[in-house]
């Protein structure tokens, strides 16, 4: 009985040109999640690299206006702080990163990263590895990350060693 009731009102709520309909925003945009999945793959690239040349301001670049870093012992890091907390990053010995997308889902609004990351210091030395989770959001048409949460796969430091 709820079932009828809930979908007779549906049919008579007026429509409305902003529809958030997700079915109705997919079928109509031009949206491609195997573009999307390009630029996102593309982007993780020119991250990499970012690293790897020590450019902590143009690592804060990929991230969205509104974004958040969500790293593991540390409260939210929010777009105004990133290139520092990048800066202090790299300072504590990141030479490379190498970020492997698993899946991506979403539509034209909002895409949902999964992924592997490791974590490499001088000598090609591992320093971590672990998931991430990533949720993009355009800005100005362009993907940035607007969620990063990074977890480790590395055994917890024991206290004493």
């Amino acid at each position: 009985m709820t079932a009828v009731v809930v979908s007779l009102t549906a049919c008579n709520e007026p429509k409305s040109d902003n529809s958030t309909n997700m079915s109705t925003k997919d079928s109509t945009s031009n949206f491609s999640l195997a573009d999307a999945k390009t630029e996102i793959e593309a982007d993780n690239a020119i991250f990499a690299s970012d690293v790897k040349k020590g450019d902590s301001a143009a690592l804060a670049e990929h991230y969205h206006s509104d974004a958040q870093f969500l790293m593991p012992n540390s409260e939210p890091v929010m777009r105004s702080n990133m290139a520092a907390t990048m800066g202090g990053m790299l300072r504590m010995g990141i030479k490379d990163v190498k970020l492997t997308l698993l899946d991506l889902t979403g539509n034209d609004d909002l895409l949902l990263e999964t992924g592997t990351y490791e974590m490499y210091g001088d000598k090609n030395s591992l320093l971590d590895k672990g998931k991430y989770l990533v949720g993009w959001k355009k800005e100005n048409g362009k993907w940035k990350i607007y969620r990063d949460m990074i977890n480790t796969s590395m055994p917890a430091m024991q206290e004493g060693k």
